[in-house]
């Protein structure tokens, strides 16, 4: 799950070496800026099945009071809809989100556009360090294309119950 984040030129090199072994997907962070954005987008160009880009829009454990401490006065909705617009100029049209943005940046991409939402616990689990947290089947819900599910199922007593259960979960949202 690496994230890159660099000068353009750094983050371009490493996007295409990335794809020549073949990875399906590539973060790259959005606070990057815009000729971050373009110079990954544009690295991938002349490959025949490129991987696809995502562009990480906020951390999931990232909340207002943490945005502040980093100098940024918006709100993490509005941070990340600004993130969100700049990759989408880029060219990019995937994203890595939190469950609380899926439904906004469901509308701005359409159908076609690819959402990774980390941040999914099921009802009841702990929270951790994680600040904007949906369960399995709202994430579904708000158009959601992958769901990142880690220490739900890692630090569970009973991993492969707990993974059982959220595909549970999943398939029942998915029905209705």
């Amino acid at each position: 799950d690496l994230k890159f984040h660099d000068i353009p030129n750094t983050v371009a090199g490493a996007v295409r070496s990335a794809a020549k072994l073949g990875v399906r997907m590539i973060n790259v962070h959005a606070l990057g800026g815009p000729a971050m954005l373009a110079a990954a987008q544009d690295s991938l160009a002349g490959f025949p099945d490129p991987p696809q880009l995502l562009a990480v829009t906020m951390l999931t454990s990232m909340d207002r009071a943490q945005l502040k401490a980093t100098g940024l006065e918006r709100s993490p909705s509005e941070e990340v809809e600004l993130l969100a617009r700049m990759s989408l100029d880029a060219g990019i049209r995937g994203f890595v989100c939190s469950p609380e943005e899926v439904a906004k940046l469901r509308a701005m991409t359409g159908p076609e556009g690819v959402l990774v939402t980390p941040g999914i616990r099921p009802a009841g689990a702990d929270k951790g360090d994680q600040k904007r947290i949906a369960t399995p089947a709202k994430a579904l819900k708000s158009g959601a294309s992958y769901l990142v599910v880690g220490r739900p199922i890692t630090q569970a007593g009973d991993p492969v119950e707990a993974a059982q259960a959220i595909l549970r979960e999943m398939a029942k949202s998915l029905e209705q």
